[in-house]
């Protein structure tokens, strides 16, 4: 089904879902076309002009109680994601205890719509600056955190008075239809929040080229980002792209090498790797190189991978078999090419994967190139900062970044000189903040969302002046 103008809206033909830890079907969703993708638009291009001339207030009250809703279907949110998309049970609670914190934030952005005055060229003139919400916006969300993700991609345009449209991953269609139902009944307007279920190829377009659509977001791959973007780009659509990260984390000599260890296996392995900001590569300075090692893949081996709804696992599975197989050719072609395999390299059970860590894969290996996805690291190791932000560097992505040092003027050289949207000192690069500007440099993306960066990219600035002069009266 979809999830329409506050309803549940059944298609003619339906896909299943699979439940990627157990291999079971567990439901039939619809398999929306071009005409259902249509009528989604139909029913937020009609509640947009209600829900943006609420007052401000009004609708932060609203967010504000779909929050609270949001809180208190906790537990059923967390079993939905546990089922659905392969999360341990620790991971599917920080997703269901993120996303009211979204609401409430974005809650706070509805009274902030803020514009500025500026002098005007000639004295009896007045100048100001208002921003005005655009209409409707089509939000593509990912299957690796289908909840907090949809939250912040939902909630922010609609704080400015944007009606919304959903497309889920075809991996997570459940999380969102809960999420709307669960919205509907705590009081948001019929039609300003829409779910349309379905496959990319055959109703992306149609949603993204729809002249009442004036707005699109998505996070995803960097190759679809380029698909969306063109697309959306064609109609002069506002746009937001989340996209593929290739992340460093710089570990220099002064930090403790066991904690570097355990932050860098934080930073790749939560979720299986399936997180855009993990650190992938790891650039480790000579003096240290063999120990980190040593202890990262005792890190790695020791990480408890159990029944996801066990509290001690620290990682489920992968999405589905394609996800192993470019794991897989990831690690074949880096040892092929002279990378060394510490540990992992193996698919443990169904469709999770060890804990690999690779050594030195050459500059012309998938895993040092491409985004692979999954909970594997590469080990480089560094002469010193400057090889280390060469390396950073060396990457068509720009996401994310950590270095792990207790030198400021070392971490700030490297926060200044590392080119990507967000740098990350004394911690991982997988790092969240409903307040944030999220997005990259370079092929990980177009734009920033999160707090005000979101109402910023899904609202219109209108220069409005007023002559305050003698003017004559029409007697």
């Amino acid at each position: 089904m979809n999830f329409i103008d506050g309803k549940s809206n059944e298609t003619n033909e339906t896909f299943a879902v699979f439940n990627p830890f157990t291999g079971e079907k567990i439901a039939d969703v619809a398999r929306s076309n071009a005409e259902d993708a249509k009528i989604a638009v139909e029913s937020a291009h009609k509640s947009f002009a209600d829900w943006a001339n609420l007052a401000a207030w009004e609708r932060e009250k609203i967010l504000l109680t779909c929050a609270d809703a949001l809180e208190k279907n906790a537990d059923e949110l967390t079993e939905i994601l546990i089922d659905e998309s392969g999360s341990c049970i620790a991971k599917a609670r920080y997703e269901t205890a993120y996303t009211p914190r979204l609401f409430r934030a974005a809650a706070g952005e509805a009274t902030r719509l803020y514009g500025e005055t500026f002098p005007h060229e000639r004295a009896t003139r007045m100048s100001f600056v208002v921003r005005e919400p655009i209409g409707v916006v089509v939000c593509i969300v990912p299957f690796n955190a289908p909840l907090a993700l949809l939250a912040k991609m939902v909630a922010f345009p609609m704080a400015a008075g944007n009606s919304v449209v959903v497309k889920p991953s075809e991996e997570t269609p459940l999380i969102a239809l809960e999420f709307a139902k669960i919205l509907t009944e705590a009081g948001l307007p019929d039609g300003v929040l829409n779910v349309v279920n379905g496959f990319g190829a055959e109703i992306g377009e149609a949603l993204i080229t729809d002249k009442r659509v004036r707005g699109v977001a998505l996070t995803g791959s960097t190759e679809t980002g380029k698909i969306v973007g063109k697309q959306a780009i064609s109609g002069m659509k506002h746009l937001q792209l989340e996209l593929g990260g290739k992340n460093p984390l710089i570990v220099l000599k002064d930090f403790d090498t066991a904690k570097a260890a355990e932050i860098a296996a934080e930073g790749i392995f939560t979720h299986s790797g399936q997180i855009c900001m993990a650190n992938s590569r790891a650039l480790v300075q000579k003096e240290i190189a063999d120990e980190f090692c040593a202890a990262l893949v005792k890190k790695s081996e020791s990480l408890f991978l159990g029944d996801l709804r066990d509290e001690r696992t620290f990682y489920g599975t992968l999405i589905n078999s394609k996800a192993i197989e470019k794991v897989e050719s990831h690690v074949k072609d880096a040892i092929e090419k002279g990378a060394k395999l510490l540990t992992g390299g193996k698919v443990l059970d169904g469709l999770r994967y060890a804990p690999t860590v690779l050594l030195n894969p050459p500059k012309n290996s998938l895993a040092w190139c491409e985004e692979t996805f999954a909970p594997l690291v590469s080990v480089t190791i560094i002469e010193d900062l400057e090889e280390g932000i060469a390396l950073a560097n060396d990457s068509e992505y720009g996401l994310s970044a950590g270095i792990l040092t207790h030198d400021i003027q070392k971490a700030f050289t490297a926060a200044q000189q590392i080119r990507a949207g967000s740098v990350h000192i004394g911690t991982h690069p997988f790092q969240s903040n409903a307040l944030a500007p999220i997005g990259g440099y370079g092929l990980s993306g177009i734009g920033r969302s999160g707090g005000k960066y979101s109402v910023e990219a899904f609202t219109d600035q209108k220069w409005i002046s007023i002559e305050t002069g003698n003017l004559p009266v029409k007697s």
